[in-house]
């Protein structure tokens, strides 16, 4: 829930302060009174909260149904709905606070419909920038616009390549249609648990996700991210159960190393990952199968990560892996159950 609750009270701030200062600029001196700089400051996180609410519905699993048509008629969907409750929260308050002053048929008539478009364009604007943080990411956004990878750049990373089991078995027995359905369902609802862990998805590649990180010392939100995406998939398995038939089923790699950044292409730029530590991470996630575990990592990645009583590290010895010449220290890492303890 923290994903929620601070930002709910940076926009509480945020709300606080725009009411206060739009009262500042408007109001003539002889109002400026402490009264009337809290009840503009009130209104303001009233107003901002109200719009928080209805951007949180609609990011929700609720809105499903809004998000299976296209992008434009969702956009003008909720930014109707954003102008509508924000215009009347806007009304509802200023009688609410300022009960002296008339809110009567003549005022709303004629204020009302202007609350309700001006809401309107600035919700379009807010949702179209909303939507392309979507789909860019936030970070990247940023580096892009702040040319940080405008020249290949080298930093040290931590990605963690996880891929969905079984998905061309799945595929015939299902449909591609219907498997594509259940990865944008499981790429939904593994999307919390890494937001939570500080990670950021560079890429969804077939029924893959790669996820990065700045490579910290002395941290296990890497391995606790899988953790988590785990007690994720366990919490919705009856759902997922009942509408797919079965339970997504997932093995993951984590490397950490030196990786060069950069954008590339022309008529679609991108931000890609490029070096050995990538590919190190992806073989990772492909020996999984082989050395029949859910999560592997390089000696790398496990000298980063604190002790921890709560975690089974097993030694599986320098591997060969496909296309590397030198061997990999690899570890298989899982939770230590009660039993186990």
């Amino acid at each position: 829930m923290r994903h929620v609750w601070v930002p709910t009270i940076v926009l509480v701030g945020l709300g606080l302060a725009f009411g206060a200062g739009f009262r500042y600029i408007i109001d003539p001196a002889d109002e400026a009174t402490i009264g009337n700089y809290l009840r503009s400051g009130l209104h303001g996180v009233g107003v901002t909260l109200a719009g928080w609410t209805v951007h949180l519905y609609f990011t929700s699993r609720r809105s499903g149904w809004v998000r299976r048509w296209p992008l434009t008629a969702e956009l003008l969907i909720s930014s109707a709905v954003m102008a509508i409750v924000v215009a009347t929260a806007a009304v509802a308050l200023e009688a609410l606070l300022y009960s002296r002053r008339a809110v009567d048929a003549k005022w709303l008539l004629n204020n009302y419909p202007r609350i309700v478009g001006a809401s309107f364009a600035m919700s379009i604007v807010i949702g179209a920038v909303y939507e392309l943080v979507r789909l860019v990411g936030g970070r990247e956004l940023l580096n892009v616009l702040l040319g940080r990878y405008r020249r290949p750049t080298r930093e040290e990373r931590v990605l963690l390549f996880l891929d969905l089991v079984g998905s061309t078995t799945l595929a015939e027995q299902m449909g591609e249609l219907r498997v594509q359905d259940l990865l944008t369902r499981f790429f939904f609802d593994i999307d919390a648990a890494i937001v939570a862990h500080g990670g950021e998805v560079h890429a969804y590649v077939g029924d893959e996700v790669i996820v990065t990180w700045r490579a910290e010392a002395r941290q296990r939100r890497y391995v606790d991210c899988f953790f988590a995406i785990q007690d994720r998939i366990a919490a919705l398995a009856g759902r997922s159960e009942s509408e797919f038939g079965v339970v997504p089923e997932f093995r993951a790699g984590i490397h950490a190393g030196p990786v060069v950044i950069s954008e590339c292409g022309e008529s679609r730029r991108q931000v890609a990952y490029f070096g050995d530590t990538v590919n190190v991470a992806a073989r990772l996630q492909a020996h999984c199968k082989d050395a029949g575990r859910l999560l592997l990592v390089s000696g790398e990645l496990l000298r980063m990560l604190p002790a921890g009583p709560d975690l089974l590290v097993d030694a599986l010895g320098p591997t060969q892996l496909r296309g590397r010449a030198a061997p990999v220290e690899i570890f298989a890492v899982a939770r230590r159950t009660p039993a186990a303890a």
